[in-house]
């Protein structure tokens, strides 16, 4: 009987233009955290899709509980008791949350003793049970659309355990979590260790792993590059293991100096009243703002109503001095204000068009001949500028969006906007999801930008990037702007404190 759980080896995948995975392994241990890592590129996401049967391999083997197995489909994987939650979430919001676990494999009675139809009652009896042994308070029959992202992602992790699995891989599975959410994530991830399932934990963030993991194996251009128990390692162990490089600073160093205050925001009020109330800053020239606080605090929203997404009933917006009317994003955009959304695959990128579309949709009208013929070479000249300009890892123009890492997607997104030549760039977690090395590259281009006389608004969740990458960081709770903090200043402590300042009742 072999030791492993699971084993894949010599895993090959091939995309046109680009070799995914190069004689790949991986061998999991039950009751025990692997922990895979790479940069984005590296073949994380293809070796699980190609475990979970998204994928086929081209070559290699897959040796589950000691048995050569060939998995086809995820319906499959599932049957065999393979269960994987997915870094980009897939979710069906008009449909209730035990609608959404039970997904493919409903639980069936005979109506008049032979027409199968759907047990309802024994699906939501089913789902609640679930939900209470993974500790998660929602009510079954509630729509899944009403949740926040990080529900969602709660409900996704709980379809995986409900499965009973023997496998379990989770993607990035905290990107969207507050830390009471990842501290109840840690403690199913025990009770499933207890119960002997190997679990395949895919993250970029170093203290994450260092606690939950038991071995971590690294991948660097689709290639195995080693196995190593966790205990004892270092983060800048498994940096240098990842990029192939010792990585010294996580952050650029800074040149940009800000200058004139050139976008103020006054008395800015959401119509929805439990969404942001009352926000007044200031932006200055070639100024880095980053913009803090915890999930819920209406960071997000606040950004999406500067750029006409969503409604305000008071305040103003004035760039230079000058009235903005903003009532949708494209009087935002003519303005010379861009937004980089906050989740790239539902309201970033367009998946099935190609690099050159994505990057050009937002400034075609700069390209068009007699004012209704796209001129197809001054695009290519503009895509192939931005792939030069921001490293953009891929074989052609004409590949498609959605067969990039996370971080070269983020690349092309940066460059859509870029194309327009915008005064005001609010960039909504502009690093999630992403490995350290592409998160330099941002940093790098964030930095440019700022020193070019850019004005940047930076939304993180990660309180070491806003202190690593602002000149200033405003603060939210609660939808209002609690303080302001100089970069040089700024502390966990401090920012976390603005962060808490919720209003006595």
């Amino acid at each position: 009987m072999s030791e492993y759980r699971l084993e894949m080896r010599g895993v090959c995948k091939s995309f046109p233009g680009v070799k995914a995975l190069d004689h790949a392994q991986l061998c999991l241990h039950p009751g025990k955290v692997h922990a895979l890592m790479g940069e984005n590129g590296a073949g994380k996401s293809t070796l699980m899709k190609c475990m979970f049967g998204i994928y086929s391999m081209d070559e290699g083997e897959i040796i589950y509980e000691g048995q050569k197995v060939t998995i086809k489909d995820p319906l499959e994987a599932l049957k065999m008791g393979i269960a994987m939650v997915h870094q980009e979430l897939q979710p069906i919001p008009a449909r209730t949350i035990g609608e959404n676990i039970f997904l493919g494999r409903y639980p069936m009675k005979k109506f008049l003793g032979f027409i199968p139809v759907v047990d309802h009652e024994k699906m939501y009896a089913d789902t609640a049970e679930l939900l209470k042994k993974v500790r998660m308070d929602f009510d079954p029959k509630q729509m899944l659309g009403e949740l926040s992202v990080s529900q969602m992602q709660s409900v996704e992790i709980a379809k995986a355990v409900s499965a009973n699995c023997k496998v379990l891989i989770l993607d990035e599975p905290t990107s969207s979590l507050t830390s009471n959410e990842v501290e109840a994530l840690f403690r199913i991830i025990e009770d499933l260790k207890a119960d002997g399932v190997a679990i395949v934990y895919i993250s970029h963030k170093m203290d994450e792993i260092l606690r939950i993991s038991d071995e971590v194996t690294i991948m660097r251009d689709g290639q195995y590059i080693g196995t190593w128990d966790c205990a004892g390692l270092t983060t800048d162990f498994i940096i240098s293991k990842m990029v192939g490089r010792e990585l010294t600073n996580l952050y650029p160093e800074r040149h940009n100096v800000p200058g004139d205050v050139v976008f103020e925001v006054e008395n800015f009020t959401s119509i929805n009243p439990k969404s942001f109330r009352n926000v007044n800053f200031q932006l200055r020239k070639g100024e880095i703002l980053g913009v803090g606080g915890l999930v819920g605090a209406q960071r997000t929203e606040l950004m999406e109503g500067l750029f006409g997404i969503r409604s305000h009933t008071t305040g103003t917006i004035k760039y230079q001095g000058k009235e903005l009317t903003i009532s949708r994003p494209k009087d935002a955009i003519d303005q010379g204000v861009a937004m980089l959304t906050e989740d790239r695959r539902a309201t970033g990128i367009l998946g099935v068009l190609s690099i050159a579309d994505n990057i050009s949709v937002a400034s075609l009208k700069k390209y068009l001949d007699f004012g209704v013929m796209i001129n197809d070479k001054k695009v290519e000249e503009l895509v192939q500028e931005n792939v030069k300009k921001m490293n953009i890892k891929t074989p052609s123009s004409k590949t498609q969006i959605q067969s990039l890492s996370g971080g070269n997607q983020q690349k092309v997104l940066i460059g859509r906007w870029l194309a327009n030549n915008p005064d005001v760039l609010i960039l909504d977690e502009p690093t999630r999801g992403i490995d350290v090395g592409a998160k330099y590259e941002i940093y790098c281009i964030i930095e440019e930008l700022a020193r070019a006389g850019k004005s940047i608004i930076m939304i993180s969740s990660e309180m070491a990037e806003l202190i690593g990458m602002s000149d200033r960081i405003m603060v939210m709770c609660d939808g209002r702007v609690t303080g302001f903090i100089d970069g040089k200043d700024a502390t966990q402590e401090n920012i976390m404190e603005l962060a808490t300042q919720f209003e006595k009742v």
